[in-house]
């Protein structure tokens, strides 16, 4: 029997309420992207400061983290010059990205789906989606 697990817009908001809670004590407004496991928007947040450019840039993290299964910033160490995924980042139309922020969500080790975060630093970016999914994680128990 197969059986799917997957992010509801429920879900979605507690990732965002999570994330957004971070992003307010570090004092850094947030773009907040969640996608389903397919990489698809399932919600989105740019918090009242949140840098424009950072919209899409937020939701194509999301996506890559979801889609490839793998967060945004373990791309970013394998795609310098001589490194085995050189030039990964001009892939799927430029939307796999590969800087901080990009986090896969990991249910009973099935990717479900994905956050993304902009608007600060990369390290910045990628504590906000950490504290986006472990709110998420205390809460499903």
């Amino acid at each position: 029997m197969l059986t799917i697990n997957r992010l509801d817009i429920a879900d979605a908001r507690v990732l965002i309420e999570g994330a957004r809670a971070r992003a307010t004590e570090i004092g850094v407004p947030m773009c907040i992207a969640i996608t389903d496991d397919s990489g698809n928007l399932i919600a989105f947040e740019r918090m009242d400061g949140g840098k424009v450019t950072s919209t899409i840039i937020a939701m194509d993290k999301a996506y890559t983290a979801a889609g490839a299964k793998k967060a945004t910033h373990e791309y970013g160490e394998v795609s310098q010059p001589g490194k085995p995924a050189y030039g990964i980042s001009s892939a799927i139309g430029g939307r796999l990205m590969v800087v901080g922020g990009g986090l896969p969500i990991l249910v009973d080790g099935a990717v479900v789906g994905g956050i993304g975060i902009s608007s600060g630093t990369p390290a910045q970016d990628q504590d906000v989606a950490q504290a986006g999914i472990d709110h998420f994680m205390a809460a499903r128990h």
